[in-house]
């Protein structure tokens, strides 16, 4: 790498890199676009590499430049990672943890998390997004999110996971549907229902899960729809387009009119799994790990400890 080669030259490079259009990736950095294209320039010559195809249409990356794009991407979320950590501890606070999460870990799981951490730490700090299993798997590579809680069993071998929860499944059933808890006795009772199912593209792991239940019932449901929204799922059946299967802990905090009936006897059980890649240097994750494994990721165990 020459040595005139400045951090500004890898963020206007990284800029053209994710917008391949010079002009708006100039607006985005707030120079002009000559300006940018000048630097661009000047960062190839130095590196002595070409980093981008250019005609009078569009731009695109070299193989060098993709190689410099990916790269370049975690050193420079790193160094503004670090600053940000070193600015946080000369206010006092132990860090933050951007945590990625679907649904359900929303109901319990999270904030047992949050009110047990507040007291052994803190001043730790917690950004959330609730997103989907795949975006959270591939926000964990890029160190987009430090923690991630998904409805997987498998994820890339760079990434780390550790079950976490386990619960009942119930069924979710519109509030004047014939069955009750009172004279429900099994599946089999419901063979005939359209059923509104969490799509397969959620978690294959999951969508087995499901189907597993039906297999030890004797029957293959039949399938209405399928979505990844909870609250979709609910208004479906509200609606009365079919009846469906959740975890049981999704039943909190919806006022639809629905009815669930927990299906305690059956042994299937879904599972909510902790993610997190062990490439991270937020020392704030590791501080979060450290509690964990001192209680075997149990979550439930944290909050009565605690």
């Amino acid at each position: 790498m020459g040595n005139q080669t400045e951090l500004r030259h890898f963020r206007y490079f990284l800029a053209v890199a994710e917008e391949l259009h010079f002009r708006k990736a100039a607006d985005k950095l707030y120079i002009s676009q000559p300006g940018l294209s000048r630097q661009i320039k000047q960062m190839e010559e130095h590196l002595g590499v070409l980093l981008f195809e250019r005609n009078n249409k569009t731009v695109s990356l070299t193989p060098a430049g993709l190689y410099l794009k990916k790269e370049l991407r975690l050193v420079l979320k790193n160094i503004d990672d670090i600053t940000a950590q070193a600015k946080m501890l000369t206010e006092g606070k132990e860090g933050i943890i951007n945590l990625g999460y679907v649904g359900a870990a929303m109901q319990n799981v999270i904030p047992n998390l949050m009110l047990s951490l507040r007291k052994m730490h803190p001043k730790l700090r917690f950004n959330l997004a609730e997103t989907n299993n795949a975006a959270q798997v591939n926000a964990l590579l890029s160190q987009q999110i430090d923690l991630g809680f998904v409805r997987l069993n498998q994820v890339p071998k760079e990434l780390r996971i550790e079950p976490v929860w386990r619960e009942t499944f119930s069924l979710v059933l519109p509030e004047d549907h014939p069955i009750n808890e009172k004279n429900f006795k099994d599946l089999s009772q419901l063979a005939a229902e359209p059923f509104i199912f969490f799509d397969k593209s959620y978690s294959s792991i999951y969508h087995a899960r499901v189907m597993s239940i039906f297999e030890a019932a004797g029957f293959s449901p039949n399938i209405s729809h399928n979505t990844v929204h909870a609250n979709t799922i609910f208004r479906l059946v509200e609606n009365k387009f079919g009846i469906s299967i959740v975890p049981t802990s999704l039943q909190l905090g919806y006022q639809l009119k629905i009815k669930f009936i927990e299906l305690k006897k059956i042994p299937q059980r879904a599972v909510l799994f902790m993610a997190w890649n062990p490439k991270s240097r937020n020392p704030a994750l590791g501080k979060l790990l450290d509690v964990f494994e001192g209680i075997g990721f149990d979550f439930e165990r944290l909050g009565k400890e605690v």
